[in-house]
């Protein structure tokens, strides 16, 4: 049994802050699978991307990670801009991958499939309803209110929520998305909005601010450690839910498995590129 299946494209990304622009492999898939390399659990990721940058998932294996690779016309290419403030980026999409496809999938069994979609349509509601019946259904809901209007990135509502998010359990949006998928600008209304659809545990990322919690009508908060530097935020949502899941599905609590992936997100914003550490340690002081 796999105790985590990530199932997402890798992306390619140029990283742009007033610091310095650079190329690296990235999306949710990517950023799961290098901060679970030294993780205590039985992970596998489920990827796509295409021929030329087979090199990744290469690398990957050759580090120790499980990956089964679906096919795709190409690979998908993000350039993200930062000001000072890493709590914001602007976004464009010079190349778009193929969809996954629910025929392609492989038949794996998993204890939670954390899905990472990075545009609308990369992953088809078909398969969240699919896995739901196998295990516990964990989304970042980033990917399905993002759209491509002349290469921008735009943020529009799901049209489909209230049919899908009765089929998730763990549900991960920063609050500019949350905001666009509820309306809600208070994080907490907008969390309980989340929850009424069926969500049993809602996370909202609110950066350098922390995060928030709601699960059994019961808010946690997870506080924002400090980091050493900010250095590049690119990834930091990824690598703590990577940090999350990891922990809960050891049976921690909330709140620990919460300030776990919190601490995990505030190494990583310290350097460019994903978390690779063995952490030794829940909290950053």
């Amino acid at each position: 049994m796999i105790d985590i299946c990530a199932i997402g494209h890798i992306s390619l990304d140029e990283v742009i802050t007033p610091l310095s622009v650079k190329h690296m492999p990235g999306g949710t898939a990517f950023y799961f699978a290098k901060t679970l390399l030294n993780a205590d659990i039985n992970f596998k990721l489920v990827t796509a991307l295409g021929l030329q940058e087979y090199h990744v998932v290469d690398d990957l294996r050759q580090e120790g990670s499980s990956v089964y690779t679906l096919p795709s016309k190409s690979t998908v290419y993000f350039q993200n801009k930062y000001s000072e403030d890493q709590n914001h980026r602007q976004q464009r999409v010079l190349r778009q991958a193929s969809p996954f496809a629910v025929a392609q999938m492989p038949s794996l069994n998993a204890k939670v499939y954390h899905l990472g979609p990075l545009l609308a349509n990369d992953i088809p509601i078909e398969l969240i309803e699919n896995l739901s019946k196998k295990g516990l259904v964990s989304l970042d809901i980033q990917g399905y209110l993002r759209h491509v209007w002349h290469n921008k990135v735009v943020y529009r509502d799901w049209a489909d929520k209230k049919k899908v998010l009765p089929n998730v359990s763990i549900l991960k949006a920063n609050d500019h998305e949350m905001e666009v998928v509820t309306g809600r600008k208070n994080v907490r209304e907008g969390a309980v909005y989340l929850a009424d659809m069926g969500v049993r545990e809602v996370i909202i990322t609110l950066g350098s601010k922390g995060s928030l919690i709601y699960t059994g009508g019961i808010f946690y908060n997870i506080p924002a450690f400090k980091p050493t530097a900010v250095v590049d935020a690119t990834g930091c949502g990824d690598t703590y839910m990577a940090g999350y899941l990891w922990k809960r599905v050891q049976g921690q609590h909330v709140q620990e498995a919460g300030e776990f992936g919190a601490t995990l997100a505030t190494r990583k914003v310290s350097s460019s590129g994903p978390y690779t550490e063995i952490p030794v340690s829940v909290q950053v002081k």
